[in-house]
């Protein structure tokens, strides 16, 4: 059964005369009343009574073209909504970051393009990177925020590199030291986010090239609260420069070239990114040529 039947229905309901219904909605009255049949043989009940002066709803008619007003309001908001969010001007764009970018990059992009469109919406979701690419898969984000580039079908833009350092307690004993190696606190406890996050990959890659391993003592998946840990006295970490001494610690440059990650935007490619989200993405691009 089509949506057009349904309104159709709804049509001859409020007017109750099928010449009168045919010509509102632009068709002929034998092709509203063949639909009328048709509607009717599908749900094998008679729907409209058959007056002299036109035709009227019989009870269960009136149950079908209730039911069918809800189906067609329904389906008219999401034609509306689906038009608003093809709108380059005025749609919607799904948007995932790490939520290291929370308080920094993600906020300056936006500040821009809210800027240079200001009717775009921005739905945001702050998540690890194995989710994003979950949600990429899916649809439920078209763009992402994250700190490796993605193997398969998908873009990438990079945005940043961040330098990755050692916090330590303000009373551990490196904490007047400007550089140092993994090496030398492999006897420390390690506070890092759980494994299968894409920062916990990058962190044992270091402890790897060290040839070290550390007895991780709390995880958890927002850095900014492993940096928080760390000013508390809880252990050591490896987080980006930029968090270092947030709330208390003390950062320490680590000897390896390898100590830092790029992080960029990225989106599907086997598939056509929304006028929205790919006007976003242009814009992100515009600022980082």
């Amino acid at each position: 059964m089509l949506v057009r039947d349904l309104a159709w229905l709804v049509a001859l309901a409020e007017h109750e005369h099928v010449t009168d219904a045919a010509a509102i909605l632009g068709v002929s009255q034998p092709t509203l009343s063949r639909a009328l049949a048709r509607v009717e043989a599908e749900l094998g009940a008679r729907l409209f009574e058959r007056l002299p002066g036109g035709v009227r709803p019989n009870p269960l008619g009136e149950l079908v073209v209730e039911g069918a007003r809800d189906v067609v309001a329904r389906y008219e908001r999401v034609v509306t909504e689906l038009a608003s969010r093809l709108d380059p001007d005025s749609g919607v764009v799904r948007l995932a970051f790490l939520d290291s970018m929370a308080t920094s990059l993600v906020p300056q992009l936006l500040r821009a393009f809210h800027e240079e469109a200001p009717a775009v919406r921005v739905l945001l979701s702050q998540e690890p990177a194995h989710d994003m690419l979950r949600d990429l898969t899916t649809g439920a984000a078209e763009l992402a925020i994250t700190s490796s580039r993605p193997e398969g079908d998908f873009g990438w833009l990079p945005l940043q590199h961040d330098r990755l350092v050692l916090i330590v307690p303000p009373t551990h004993r490196l904490k007047r030291r400007r550089r140092v190696d993994l090496a030398e606190v492999a006897e420390d406890e390690l506070i890092t986010t759980p494994v299968g996050y894409g920062f916990r990959s990058l962190v044992n890659d270091l402890l790897a090239e060290a040839g070290i391993g550390m007895q991780v003592s709390f995880e958890s998946g927002d850095l900014a609260t492993v940096e928080g840990l760390v000013a508390a006295g809880l252990g050591v970490a490896v987080v980006p420069e930029q968090l270092a001494g947030q709330t208390g610690s003390v950062g320490l440059a680590l000897t390896t070239p390898r100590a830092r990650r790029t992080v960029g935007l990225t989106w599907r490619t086997d598939r056509p990114l929304a006028p929205a989200a790919a006007r976003l993405r242009d814009f992100v691009a515009s600022l980082h040529r």
